[in-house]
């Protein structure tokens, strides 16, 4: 750690607010991620996001029941708007970091070309995949898993990110042919317009599939500059927490802490934060997003919101009187809307610590970059993006 100062970011995966101006592009007008969860629920419980402002932020949404504004909140609040074209997780990360995409990744949610297809099958020495379809990675094990172990097919399959998963048992397959399947399909995927190829080993029977510690991420390297490359080049240290490493295909981030929960992230985000030697703790949350928002459940993502909330104090605990903590998102995913898609809107951002003046409204950033900027300015490293600007 190069100075006293830390900064946390936190991005709750897919907590939109509201549909953006050019929702309509996406199919996505009326989408609203935090209103209709509260709503759903009959009122969030939410009085530590509260405190922050979340409840102040709503020029962008219909009001979060449960959550009214308050009269003088202990943090900065506002909401941000996406310049970059799409909505998924790696478009999202990039342009908070100053990396601003002016044409969206490919998605394939009627899965992926049969030419895409036969020239992996060719790469890897196989007759036949099974799937080839957007699905969550559990349901397609529950569909699949037994004609993998019949067969020793690879498991093909994608969601609504840019993204091409593969997955294998670890007894049926191994995990070194799962990843030299990986790496046989990734130059066909960034071909395609892809961002990622995910390795997705699992273990167990019929009933009772379990998905391993042995995923791993081969990542399309973010076509630009990077916050996170100017707080590397000054010597600024960059842990990240959950996904943050594979999003960025490692750029700028010195040491990763993978997690498989929410809870998890939040203990190991408490632990990078303890050791005082990251300058930049960066946390993406998951769970939303993949066990809530693209299942379709507002009861458990509203649930979720709440446990997080939980946890704030804590995080707020740690920090040392100079610190500041950013809490955002990457996109919307509305549970309430049809499809599996994520939602193209407004995002959060709340601001807290010593440094930040309270009851401060941010108003409506024009880019989500505007936080890469700030954090790069709290932490003394210029940053010359072609857009972003520091709003503390």
């Amino acid at each position: 750690m190069h100075q006293d100062r830390q900064v946390i970011l936190i991005v709750l995966d897919s907590v939109g607010t509201g549909a953006l101006p050019d929702a309509d592009a996406y199919g996505d007008v009326g989408s609203d991620t935090l209103g209709h969860c509260a709503s759903a629920v009959g009122g969030l419980h939410l009085p530590h996001l509260q405190a922050l402002g979340l409840g102040n932020l709503r020029p962008t949404g219909a009001p979060i029941l449960g959550v009214p504004a308050i009269p003088r909140p202990c943090g900065a609040f506002g909401t941000m708007a996406s310049q970059a074209r799409g909505k998924d997780t790696a478009t999202g990360h990039w342009e908070l970091m100053g990396l601003v995409l002016d044409a969206p990744l490919q998605t394939y949610p009627e899965g992926f070309p049969p030419a895409l297809i036969a020239a992996f099958l060719r790469a890897i020495g196989q007759d036949q995949v099974l799937g080839n379809k957007a699905a969550s990675g559990t349901a397609i094990l529950d569909e699949l898993g037994e004609a993998h172990l019949r067969t020793g097919a690879p498991i093909v399959y994608t969601s609504a990110d840019p993204v091409l998963q593969i997955a294998a048992h670890e007894e049926r397959v191994g995990l070194e042919t799962l990843y030299a399947w990986c790496e046989a399909a990734y130059p066909l995927a960034v071909a395609a317009g892809l961002g990622r190829v995910i390795a997705r080993p699992f273990v167990g029977t019929a009933g009772a599939w379990r998905r391993t510690a042995g995923r791993k991420d081969y990542a399309l390297e973010p076509p630009g500059p990077l916050v996170l490359d100017a707080l590397a080049s000054a010597g600024r240290e960059v842990w990240g927490v959950g996904k943050i490493a594979s999003i960025f295909a490692g750029r700028g981030v010195h040491r990763s802490l993978p997690t498989a929960t929410n809870e998890e992230g939040v203990l190991r985000t408490l632990e990078a934060m303890r050791a005082r030697e990251a300058d930049l703790v960066f946390t993406n949350l998951v769970d939303f997003d993949m066990l809530y928002g693209h299942r379709r459940d507002p009861t458990g993502y509203a649930r979720c919101l709440e446990a997080f909330d939980a946890a704030l104090p804590e995080l707020m605990a740690a920090m040392a009187p100079q610190d500041i903590l950013l809490v955002t998102a990457d996109h919307g995913n509305d549970p309430t809307f049809p499809g599996t898609d994520h939602t193209r809107e407004y995002v959060p951002i709340l601001a807290y610590g010593g440094p930040v003046p309270a009851a401060t409204s941010l108003g409506v950033r024009a880019t989500f970059a505007d936080v890469g900027a700030t954090l790069a300015s709290a932490l003394g490293v210029p940053w010359d993006g072609p857009l972003g600007t520091p709003f503390l």
